[in-house]
């Protein structure tokens, strides 16, 4: 199934927080989020993707929009992945893959030759009538809240400046031993 177009109703879900809650359309309706969907907990590029979201959080808070990451991964990997990286937003276990197959992003990739069923990493923007108002197909886990941030014209907070490594200390020259 393709992913749902922009001014589609979200599928109705309730799915577990990694904050204990149950989150349903229900329970969201008359507010704006973004449903992040991402492929396994602690991986690379999904924590990279994850620590995005984290570092931009003010800008999505300034803007009035919650934001959840949703994987197949199970309440107690979402409950380990968000403690080990600060996660400062709740992550949605779908083992059911209920929600990931009706939004369409359950879907069949491939990998060196093989095939296999993961989620695609996407992302919607979910408007106060429970509406979809603007998809993300196919995204780069790099950058990503940060595009998120300007279409909502929100600015981002800018990354720190990587650390400069202190140079390498030179080794001392061996000694030769004495005859």
């Amino acid at each position: 199934m393709p992913m749902l177009d922009v001014g589609a109703s979200i599928p109705a879900f309730a799915l577990k927080a990694s904050d204990g809650r149950m989150v349903s359309t229900e329970s969201l309706f008359g507010q704006r989020y973004v449903l992040f969907f991402y492929p396994k907990d602690d991986t690379p590029g999904c924590t990279r993707e994850a620590c995005g979201f984290r570092d931009q959080q003010a800008g999505f808070a300034a803007a009035g929009v919650a934001v959840f990451g949703v994987s197949a991964d199970t309440d107690a990997s979402h409950q380990k992945f968000a403690s080990k990286h600060q996660l400062n937003f709740p992550l949605l276990a779908d083992p059911e893959l209920s929600l990931l197959k009706a939004l369409g992003v359950w879907v069949q990739k491939s990998m060196y030759g093989k095939t296999y069923m993961g989620v695609a990493r996407s992302t919607v923007l979910v408007g106060p009538d429970g509406r979809i108002e603007k998809v993300w197909p196919k995204v780069s886990p790099d950058g990503h809240a940060e595009e998120i941030l300007a279409a909502l014209g929100v600015p981002a907070k800018k990354a720190a400046p990587a650390k400069k490594a202190a140079p390498a200390k030179k080794a001392a020259p061996a000694r030769k031993p004495k005859p």
